[in-house]
């Protein structure tokens, strides 16, 4: 079994080898390829990464250093990558060891392990989803690495039917936004680090129902505060001052996300000859989950992620139309710059309080 360092010798909230280890046997399987083809799809996917920074870096104008590689990993590569940074949000809230110390032993265990189960069952779930992920949260001193989940990719990209060599790129140039945006931005991580410090600060929860909230709270936070409009599981339990710092984190997501999905459709035919049919079989993909994704979605507070993804591209396009490239790059000036929540549905107001 995989198991993960322990940052001190303190009883953990979650067991977190456990959680590895349900959410490995619940992965699901698959796809069923020879292992030639399965080498063959993983030396692509390492050239296409490579192939996919100069076309980022053209339609973008941000230059990131070369210090935060590309990784073609396994599902369970990116189950002991979320794992990890759970792990490390969660230390970021100094108080909930307080209040975990606090708790009877029994409870303390019975979360552990509960939580523990609960999590595994939804990262082996969206193992299953995930096409890429840049690491956000990682130990101090470990490079934030671009994670490639092969299976996931070459699946989807079956069931899609488009050309495999157009899709892998696409979301190549998806995920190499992400690490541009980190890499070409220096306080950026930093930032979101800092809000999500906050909103775990401004936690008015008990011990007990921090651990029963924990696999949404925490989920929500590692893949990217994936509602907006609607009500979400996260929402319904943030105290006020936790929601000034939702907003902010919201709208900071949408923004990232938006910017990744304009840059990954800007490229163009001549980079990937099939962008268009990709784009149309994706949304619908997305639009149109099946019961069980459904009802995952909904339980998760994922229900309205769609709606954040155009939101965040709707945003972006606004802009740059109106002030080009250069004029939508002054948004990573400082966090004073980056736009709120109610700037991301109206973006005149963001030009009109930037002078643009």
């Amino acid at each position: 079994m995989t198991s993960l360092p322990a940052d001190d010798e303190r009883p953990q909230p979650v067991d977190w080898d456990l959680a590895v280890a349900t959410a490995r046997r619940l992965a699901p399987k698959g796809p069923d390829l020879p292992p030639e083809d399965a080498r063959a799809a993983v030396t692509m996917l390492r050239r296409l990464a490579v192939e996919a920074v100069a076309p980022v870096r053209e339609v973008t104008g941000l230059v990131a250093p070369d210090d935060s590689p590309a990784v073609v990993v396994d599902r369970t590569g990116w189950i002991v990558s979320n794992v990890t940074g759970m792990r490390v949000v969660l230390g970021l809230w100094d108080e909930f060891g307080e209040r975990s110390d606090a708790a009877p032993a029994a409870l303390r265990g019975l979360g552990s392990r509960g939580t523990a189960l609960q999590l595994g069952a939804v990262l082996g779930w969206l193992s299953g989803k995930v096409l890429g992920q840049f690491e956000t949260f990682t130990d101090p001193g470990q490079p934030r690495r671009l994670l490639l989940v092969a299976p996931t990719i070459v699946n989807v990209e079956r069931q899609l039917e488009v050309p495999e060599r157009d899709f892998r790129l696409w979301v190549c140039l998806h995920e190499e936004t992400h690490r541009v945006q980190f890499g070409a931005v220096p306080w950026l991580a930093d930032h979101l680090t800092g809000r999500v410090a906050a909103l775990l600060e401004a936690s008015d929860l008990s011990v007990r129902e921090t651990l029963q909230r924990l696999v949404a709270f925490v989920y929500a936070l590692v893949r990217s505060l994936r509602s907006d409009t609607e009500a979400s599981v996260v929402e319904a339990v943030l105290t006020p001052a936790q929601r000034v710092v939702f907003d902010e984190l919201t709208a900071l997501m949408s923004l990232l996300e938006g910017h990744a999905d304009v840059v990954m459709d800007a490229v163009g035919p001549s980079i990937v000859p099939s962008v268009d049919l990709i784009r149309e079989r994706f949304t619908q993909r997305r639009e149109q989950p099946g019961t069980l994704d459904s009802l995952a979605r909904k339980a998760l507070g994922m229900d309205a992620k769609l709606r954040q993804y155009s939101d965040g591209a709707a945003f972006v396009r606004y802009v740059v139309d109106r002030s080009g490239m250069a004029g939508f790059n002054r948004i990573w000036t400082s966090p004073q710059t980056l736009p709120t929540r109610a700037e991301i549905h109206d973006p005149q107001a963001w030009l009109d309080r930037l002078g643009a």
